[in-house]
């Protein structure tokens, strides 16, 4: 006998799926019924977890904005000895999809597009991650027009790079980051700095 619990799934079962449908298919795809087909639940399911969409749509911005903005931030945060220390922190968000889903990132503004509070909110989040980076470097004593720009920068380089929905093979996003590094920084990189960046994702030294 299949149980109620079972029967209604869990909450972020329901959620999991609409970010699902919301990055392959976009926010008008998300609906009760859709879901609830995709799960194999019923639409009484649904209401036992959200009173309608429009929460569950306020649980998925509440989500992208803790996974995304939030480790963003995180990461920026973290203690560093230099500024390519720092920079290779964020970076593991561009390569660490538990970290940064650039997915759902594209996804929640392709659906801001239409909706003016979503796109308010993103606004804010941008906002939030320019400062964040920003912060990261006039710790590393860049003066603050060096470091709005610099941050922009960082920031407007992401967005457009998965905006434009380039492909790489990983080894080869890997091999550019000290680049990229470099470019952001106006410094190279630390061989240390690098050798511990690529072994996070590589488990590799590097030569």
């Amino acid at each position: 006998m299949t149980s109620l619990p079972r029967q209604r799934g869990s909450k972020d079962l329901w959620l999991d799926a609409a970010y699902d449908l919301l990055i392959s298919e976009g926010i008008d795809a998300v609906k009760i019924t859709t879901l609830s087909k995709k799960l194999n639940l019923t639409r009484t399911g649904f209401y036992w977890f959200f009173a309608d969409i429009a929460e569950l749509h306020g649980a998925m911005i509440q989500r992208w904005e803790s996974r995304n903005t939030g480790n963003l931030i995180a990461q920026c945060s973290k203690e560093s000895s230099d500024i390519c220390e720092a920079l290779f922190n964020l970076m593991d968000c561009w390569h660490d999809p538990s970290l940064f889903d650039a997915g759902l990132d594209l996804a929640i503004r392709n659906w801001a597009r239409i909706d003016p509070d979503l796109q308010k909110r993103l606004e804010d989040a941008d906002e939030r991650r320019i400062n964040a980076v920003v912060e990261m470097f006039t710790r590393h004593s860049y003066s603050k027009e060096q470091a709005t720009v610099r941050g922009m920068t960082v920031i407007y380089t992401q967005i457009g790079y998965f905006s434009m929905q380039i492909t790489e093979e990983e080894n080869e996003r890997l091999i550019r980051a000290p680049h990229y590094v470099e470019t952001f920084a106006g410094v190279r990189p630390e061989p240390q700095d690098v050798r511990r960046f690529l072994q996070r994702h590589t488990e590799m030294d590097q030569p």
